[in-house]
This record gives structure tokens, C-alpha cells and sequence, in this order.
């Protein structure tokens, strides 16, 4: 409580909310600091329920991970101390794609950047930008500041990104949401931003967005008008003396060129799929989209335990040669060997942060793109969707 309360001092809030829900980003094994925190706990409980983030092992895919075996037995140790004050072993960092998900207008407390931004924007849910130990600290206590994004006055559109210029075909697509994302985070700063022009998303495109914007910037919550529950219509949320910016295909190309390093690919090694984990749809859509064909080059996948029990093909795609990767994913983990090549991913998330964390430079594709690049054995892009 000490925590929580001196958040909400630093936050400026009043008082503090109850909150009906928890999600604990802080299971990667990044040092003592983590484990030393988690092993304070021990004897409490959780007062709400609490999902359970990415962690540092596949515990269903045991041999994929590649670190020293105390490490290993750190990272477990940490697993096992927050199921202990009663948290759900869901390992995820796409906790909305659970049976049971916070309903529109609840007070929660989650962390992982594309969990925040998703339960904000798309299911309508109130949650501040927690991090590591504040949210383990809110699960326990049931409570959150009532500060930031849980407040009305904070949930309202600074700026307008407008696509209403581009083209349908390309605004069908999963990649123009990632990189939509990417434009998003850039120039939002520390606005609410809103989105206009498009006419229909999926969840998973949402999902997308949101975690390409989360990771290029500081975006918690975004609207997208006549989609997301909070812009039914235009006039809620797009005021003309807001900033406008009209999204160009020129933009979307130079903002997919900074972070994709195609012009210095020499070798291709892997390809990264899941970031956020993907859902049952996504992985039907792969498995449609390799049609039975073998793959040539490393191809990881990444999905929540739950996600890929409920989905019940795991072997179809194995037999493809994919790899499944749950409990985990492969930009946080040691699991790709060293000196691999060039990744591919069609995940803008793995590829901002893939670099600094396990030294990988990054190709951003669209998933066709990455399962002809691992069916062929090469580097496959098809630039022209992007004009």
C-alpha cells in the first residue's frame, strides 16, 4: 500500500480506485532486483483477479530455451513466487484474448504496454501505464491512483491522425496497421490520439496498432473513429482546433524504412511471428497462408498457452517445421542462436525492440511476407503495396 499510495502522491490523484483487475508485467527474469521483489510478496494474495505476463521459459517447450541453467532456475523461481499470492499462470502479454476479459468502463491495473493500450482503446477498460512492481503492488491491494487514463478529462483526443487518403485495399491490411502504429507513437508525444478514416478493423488489427504505437511511443489509449467504443462518431472527438496530420503512403514508407533494415540484409536466419501473441485467428491465417508447404528458414510463432490449447492444431503446424513458442517470446528471451542472420518479423513491436535486446537486426513484413521469405529461403518484400 505503501507503493500504490506514493504512486498516487507522485501522480497527483486524491484517492485511490478500486480496481476489478490485474495483470503483472514483471516476470522476465532481468536480475535479483525482480526476484528479491517478488519473493517480498511471499504470503500475500491477490485481492482481484491477475493474469501473468511473458515470463523468461516455455514451460511446454522446455529445450527451446538457450540460457545457463541458474538462470533458468532464477527465472522459474520468479514464475513460481507470483502464482504463489494466487496469480493465473496465463503467461501472456495478450491477456484480452481470455475467455474472461474486463468489461468496458472497469478500473484496472495492468501493465505490458499492448495489454494497456488494447484494454484502453478497444475494450473500453480504464488503466494507467503501470509498470514492473506497481502492478504486482495493485493486484495485491485492489487498488489503483485515480490519475491518468482512469479519468475522464484524460481520455479525450489531443490529436488527429487522418488516413482518409489512402486507399481500401491497403487499409484491409494487417502490415498498414503496424505501421500506422509506428506513425502514431512517433508523433503523438503525450496526446490522446485519434484516428480517422478507416472503415473497418478486426480485433487483431486493433491489437496490432496499438502495439506498434505503445512501443514507438508513449500512446496508452488511442481512438479510432466509428470503431473503438469511446469514438462512436467524429464529432465526439475530432474538434478542428485540434492538430491534424494527414497520413500519406509516403509517411508509412519512411516510417517502415527506419525501423526495418532492408537495405543491409546479407543473410536471412529467422523469421518472428507473435508479437503480441497471436490469437486463434492468427493462427489460422497461418497455417492457411503456408498451404501445407515446408519452410526452409527458422520460423518462430508466438502465442499464449491458452490461445494455443483452445486452438488444437499445434501439430499441423510443427509438421511444417514452425516453431511454437508460448509462455515467452523470442525478442525477450534467449531461444534464436547467436549469429543467426537477419530476423524477419511482421510484428512492429519485435522489431523496435529485437535490436537492443537480443542483438537481432530486423526485416518489417507483412505475414505473407515472412512465410514466403521462409518457404523460399530468401528475403521476399512486395514494396508495391506500399504506393
Amino acid at each position: 500500500m505503501r507503493i500504490v499510495s506514493g504512486l498516487a502522491r507522485a501522480s497527483g490523484a486524491r484517492r485511490l480506485l478500486d480496481i476489478s483487475a490485474a495483470h503483472i508485467d514483471g516476470c522476465l527474469y532481468n536480475g535479483e532486483a525482480s526476484l528479491d521483489f517478488a519473493k517480498r510478496l511471499a504470503g500475500a494474495r491477490v485481492r482481484v483477479p491477475t493474469t501473468l505476463n511473458v515470463s523468461s521459459l516455455d514451460l511446454l517447450h522446455p529445450d527451446l530455451i538457450r540460457s545457463d541453467p541458474e538462470t533458468q532456475s532464477r527465472a522459474r523461481q520468479l514464475m513460481d513466487a507470483y502464482t504463489a499470492i494466487g496469480a493465473r499462470p496465463t503467461w501472456t502479454c495478450a491477456p484480452y484474448q481470455d475467455l474472461t476479459r474486463p468489461a468496458f468502463g472497469d478500473h484496472i491495473a495492468w501493465a505490458e504496454s499492448s495489454a494497456i493500450v488494447f484494454a484502453n482503446s478497444v475494450l473500453g477498460a480504464r488503466t494507467g501505464r503501470y509498470g514492473d512492481f506497481i502492478d504486482a503492488a495493485a493486484a495485491v491491494t485492489g487498488r489503483a491512483p485515480a490519475a491518468g487514463l482512469h479519468l475522464d478529462e484524460n481520455r479525450r483526443a489531443g490529436i488527429v491522425f487522418d488516413v482518409s487518403g489512402l486507399s481500401t485495399g491497403l487499409k484491409q491490411r494487417d502490415a498498414f496497421f503496424a505501421v500506422l502504429g509506428l506513425v502514431v507513437g512517433a508523433r503523438s508525444g503525450g496526446l490522446v490520439p485519434a484516428i480517422v478514416g478507416v472503415d473497418t478493423a478486426t480485433e487483431d488489427q486493433l491489437k496490432i496498432l496499438g502495439a506498434a504505437a505503445a512501443s514507438a511511443g508513449s500512446v496508452g489509449l488511442f481512438h479510432m473513429v466509428g470503431i473503438t467504443p469511446e469514438a462512436p462518431t467524429t464529432n465526439q472527438l475530432t474538434a478542428s482546433e485540434l492538430p491534424q496530420i494527414m497520413v500519406t503512403t509516403d509517411l508509412l514508407r519512411s516510417a517502415r524504412q527506419r525501423i526495418s533494415a532492408d537495405g543491409g540484409v546479407s543473410h536471412l536466419g529467422s523469421v518472428h511471428l507473435g508479437t503480441p501473441h497471436y490469437s486463434t485467428n492468427q493462427l489460422d491465417h497461418l497455417l492457411s497462408t503456408l498451404g501445407g508447404r515446408p519452410i526452409r528458414l527458422s520460423l518462430y510463432v508466438s502465442t499464449g498457452r491458452d490461445v494455443l490449447k483452445a486452438w488444437g492444431r499445434e501439430e499441423e503446424l510443427s509438421a511444417l517445421g514452425v516453431t511454437i513458442v508460448t509462455d515467452t517470446c523470442t525478442y525477450v528471451t534467449s531461444i534464436v542462436p547467436l549469429g543467426s542472420g537477419m530476423a524477419m518479423t511482421d510484428s512492429a513491436k519485435w522489431a523496435y525492440y529485437a535490436p537492443g535486446n537480443i542483438g537481432l537486426q530486423a526485416v518489417l513484413g507483412s505475414v505473407e511476407e515472412c512465410v514466403e521469405s521462409a518457404v523460399s529461403g530468401h528475403l521476399v518484400k512486395r514494396d508495391d503495396q506500399w504506393t
